[in-house]
């Protein structure tokens, strides 16, 4: 394996946007994420929404798989009506990246879900999410901060050892567990804050924060390391 895998990263695809004297359609995502990938020592590669039937041999190339943040995971993909407080749906991107989750736990490749990332590998393994909840995100476009308590003896309490203060912003949370899934951390308002999957033979971790939005590399460290290994 190489010293430095190869850890796709999932995107928005935008519409409309501008940079320069352009305005244009775009797949675009906020540079925290490739750039925490190079500091924790991987090499990045953006993965635009495409063909779900192409998933399995995009993550065949890959060493490693992040699900970014985002949108709103589409209530019909968990059997519930959309709350008026949910946004709109991003169906091409709940499709997409669906197909990678299955992929990526077919193939053993490690995976981690970030924040959307998280509450998408909960419905992909037939969990459901609560639509809204209040206190986890700063003013439009900020992050806040909370502090999160990792549960000893899981994979994240092995990562982070002690209690973290985590850059959040997200007003969706996990409600019935998916198949399989342990939670490995929790907010001080009992707020699941992390997801694994201890029977998984590979590395399969997902946090409901934001990592790439703060100083603190162990998470995706974590990940990398899986991938150099797998």
């Amino acid at each position: 394996m190489s010293a430095h895998p190869l850890i796709g990263i999932t995107t928005y695809l935008a519409d409309d946007v501008r940079w320069g004297v352009w305005a244009l359609p775009a797949a675009l995502l906020p540079a925290g994420y490739h750039r925490l990938v190079q500091r924790s020592g991987g090499l990045a590669a953006l993965l635009p929404p495409g063909d779900p039937g192409t998933a399995a041999e995009v993550v065949a190339r890959l060493d490693g798989l992040v699900i970014a943040g985002g949108p709103d995971v589409e209530p019909v993909r968990y059997g519930a009506d959309p709350d008026p407080r949910t946004g709109p749906p991003a169906r091409d991107r709940d499709s997409w990246e669906l197909a990678l989750i299955d992929a990526a736990l077919q193939a053993r490749v490690p995976l981690l879900g970030i924040c959307r990332g998280m509450q998408l590998l909960n419905v992909a393994l037939g969990g459901t999410l609560v639509q809204h909840i209040d206190g986890h995100a700063g003013p439009s476009g900020l992050f806040a901060r909370h502090e999160v308590k990792p549960e000893p003896g899981t994979l994240l309490g092995g990562i982070l050892p002690e209690a973290v203060s985590v850059p959040t912003y997200h007003h969706q949370s996990v409600d019935r567990l998916g198949n399989g899934l342990l939670p490995s951390a929790y907010a001080t308002d009992g707020t699941v804050e992390a997801l694994e999957l201890p029977d998984a033979d590979h590395f399969v971790l997902s946090v409901q924060w934001h990592p790439e939005a703060g100083d603190d590399t162990r998470v995706m460290e974590a990940l990398v390391s899986a991938a150099r290994r797998n």
